[in-house]
């Protein structure tokens, strides 16, 4: 099923958001990591589950996402189950290439957001969705996904209905059980202000509660240090910490999940033990 049409089923999808390799890697662990994030990308859309693609995520420089997918999958991938992510950090001329080149190679939806301002690198565009704009007259075909912080309210819910927001869905940003208030206040914002259009929501996976980690991190998402420093000293898992996270967002009826940051290496397994530990919490509910 495509992007859209899973995401409508009503059927509960947990996928995954994952970085390409980092450009400056030494070749050993540059080949180990293209060879792991291959096995991951075909064992997560054999699950018909969705991968999204990550576009220089958090400053860091990566290898180019559909340079990194076409090279590393080859032809035979499903790549209807591969969302690149694209940033305005490009050159427009970039963009609307990337978004052509997309469509062009099979992918079927693309995610087009602002990216952080952490490297200085400056945008083509103001807003993300001006850029979306431009792709949507370029490319009729694409899906295109937005973007939205459920830390922000009505605001941020205001956004996705306004009409120049040009968007099929969004991805939410990343939330976690320790934020509840905020991500209830965004749900049901979004609830009353009549937001139809579908949502993924991101979870993080903490693998420690390392000051100088969550310090980097808190740049670019509410980071619930306090809280992360305590259950991992308790002795609490990361699956476990993120099954939490996970299961607080199915409780409140969202069925669309990204999860972050897997250790790529065992990034399959992780994503199985912590759906079942989802699948535990649900049973005993």
């Amino acid at each position: 099923m495509p992007l859209l049409e899973s995401l409508n089923s009503g059927k509960r999808l947990i996928n995954v958001e994952m970085c390409p390799p980092r450009m400056d890697l030494p070749m050993e662990q540059s080949v180990e990591a293209w060879i792991d994030s291959n096995h991951l990308m075909r064992k997560i859309t054999a699950l018909q589950r969705f991968v999204f693609m990550t576009d220089g995520a958090i400053g860091r420089r990566e290898e180019p996402n559909l340079r990194h997918i076409t090279v590393n999958l080859g032809p035979e991938a499903d790549r209807s189950r591969i969302v690149p992510i694209l940033t305005t950090k490009h050159t427009l001329d970039y963009c609307l290439e990337f978004a052509e080149r997309s469509h062009a190679l099979g992918f079927t939806s693309l995610v087009v957001l602002g990216g952080d301002t952490s490297d200085g690198a400056p945008r083509c565009v103001e807003h993300a969705y001006e850029l979306r704009q431009l792709i949507r007259q370029k490319v009729p075909g694409l899906v295109l996904g937005g973007w939205a912080s459920p830390h922000g309210g009505r605001r941020q819910a205001e956004y996705i209905l306004d009409p120049h927001f040009s968007a099929d869905f969004f991805l939410a940003q990343i939330v976690s059980h320790y934020q509840t208030r905020a991500l209830d206040e965004f749900l049901d914002c979004a609830e009353k202000l009549g937001v139809t259009i579908p949502a993924i929501f991101g979870v993080f996976y903490y693998r420690s509660a390392n000051p100088k980690t969550c310090e980097m991190l808190s740049q670019f998402f509410p980071v619930p240090s306090d809280e992360l420093r305590r259950d991992f000293e308790s002795g609490v898992s990361p699956e476990e910490i993120c099954a939490r996270s996970v299961h607080s967002l199915l409780q409140r009826g969202v069925k669309n999940v990204y999860i972050s940051n897997l250790p790529m290496g065992m990034a399959a397994k992780k994503l199985g033990d912590i759906e079942a530990r989802v699948e535990e919490m649900l049973v005993l509910r």
